[in-house]
């Protein structure tokens, strides 16, 4: 009767010893991401008003259309651990080769896209006559950089399906501070301007990009997998990535509905919206990271064959997802009348906010559950699933959402149905975890 708590914690020891591995790496490089455009506003701030403008338009669409493709990322690092787990690592950097194609294939289109309609994206977007010609110049330069971007992702993806986290937060560190570098260098030392800054960036994401392409060639051949593009291979990849990407785009529009009716709430209103919203993707990013280590442990479980193992590593990452959730709601509630003070002065947008953090506060032990929840569907190539308990979570969130200002709510109500919007995520991820039938074991699902 003693041996089966002892096995238990041994059990729970190694989960746990897999999950900080995984994930504290990933907590670094996510945070290094976001870094990249603060250097880049923080140097070009000081050219000026309609610069800065400039680049808030132009990053704001670069980013819009970089995180669309974030499934490459995701369905690479699922597919990839599952022939982890099966024992075949040629298998699985051939695997990762066709998400790379895909990557490329998905960027050049891209760029073909934007460079001869920059002008008039940033025009419908809305900037003003000022800033739209440096819009303009920092899109269609930064476009260059977009394959480099979607390579990043995917290689990511190979080398988290690898179970390695560690090599993609050096290369984020590295990539932030050579892009602070080169943008400091080429905006005041060559006096480029904003132009400096695009160029500046774009070299350092090909840069990341070349590192990465080379860490996988270098397991290519060491492995024997060939490098060569594969129609079939990059068409799966493709395939296995629709689902994410209808995932995200409903992500997507239920964040642009709710700064649309934060919008409509007034001044105020919108200011502490984007205050909080700010610091709830900074908080997210702390659960992604367990999310991203359940993406790859369950993968290479599954491709092992361990139905139990998954189940077992999926209690364990929910209770991890709880855990920090509690802490960071904790935080969150002791360090609000500090918080608010570094982004605004006006008592009106305080007082606005405070009750509001007080909510995603008390929602972060749910949001724990569903970035876990997520990070193990996704691993186990459930996708279509996830697609279409996104697109249900959007289509309960959207008439809610759409009547806080009829009803004459205010802020704290629309993240009340920002919280309900995780409820109903948590709801359809827990119910497929409980269900089973996300337990697909083998090589490929």
């Amino acid at each position: 009767m003693t041996q089966a708590p002892a096995r238990r914690r041994t059990g729970r020891r190694q989960h746990d010893r897999e999950i900080v591995a995984l994930a504290v790496p990933a907590f670094g490089s996510l945070v290094a991401e976001p870094l990249f455009l603060m250097a880049d506003t923080a140097i070009v701030g000081h050219l000026g008003t309609a610069q800065l403008a400039g680049l808030g338009v132009a990053s704001a669409l670069l980013m819009t259309a970089v995180s669309v493709f974030v499934f490459l990322a995701y369905a690479t690092t699922a597919a990839v651990a599952r022939r982890v787990g099966a024992g075949d690592l040629q298998a699985a950097i051939r695997q990762g080769m066709d998400g790379i194609w895909l990557a490329l294939l998905l960027g050049a289109a891209v760029v073909a896209v934007v460079l001869p309609t920059a002008s008039g994206v940033v025009d419908l977007f809305g900037a003003s006559d000022a800033a739209a010609p440096y819009a303009t110049t920092y899109l269609r330069i930064s476009a260059v950089g977009i394959p480099a971007m979607l390579v990043v992702l995917a290689a990511t993806g190979v080398l988290r399906g690898l179970q390695d986290t560690k090599t993609p937060l050096y290369v984020a560190v590295a990539g932030f501070i050579a892009n602070g570098a080169l943008n400091a260098g080429l905006v005041y030392g060559a006096d480029l301007g904003i132009a400096g800054s695009a160029w500046g960036t774009v070299i350092a994401q090909w840069g990341m990009a070349v590192v990465y392409l080379a860490v996988v060639l270098r397991g290519a051949r060491r492995h024997g997998a060939s490098l060569r593009p594969d129609a079939a291979g990059i068409r799966a990849s493709a395939q296995a990535g629709v689902p994410l990407l209808v995932r995200t785009l409903s992500l997507r529009a239920i964040l642009v509905i709710a700064t649309a009716v934060a919008a409509r709430l007034g001044d105020a209103d919108i200011a502490a919206h984007q205050i909080i919203l700010s610091l709830w993707s900074l908080l997210a990013f702390a659960l992604d990271a367990i999310a991203i280590a359940g993406q790859a442990i369950i993968g290479r479980y599954l491709g092992a064959g361990d139905a139990q193992g998954a189940r077992d590593a999926c209690r364990r990452m929910v209770e991890w997802g709880i855990a920090v959730g509690v802490v960071l709601g904790i935080l969150v509630i002791i360090t609000r009348p500090a918080f608010l003070p570094l982004f605004t002065s006006d008592a009106a947008v305080k007082d606005t906010a405070l009750p509001a953090l007080l909510i995603v506060a008390l929602s972060q032990p749910i949001s724990g559950v569903v970035f876990v929840l997520d990070g193990v569907l996704m691993g186990a190539g459930d996708g279509p699933y996830l697609a279409w308990a996104m697109l249900l979570t959007l289509a309960v969130f959207t008439p809610v959402a759409l009547l806080v200002p009829v009803l004459g709510g205010g802020l704290t109500a629309l993240w009340a149905t920002m919280t309900l919007m995780m409820t109903v995520r948590m709801l359809t991820l827990w119910l497929r975890t409980r269900s089973g039938r996300w337990i697909v074991t083998g090589a490929t699902r």
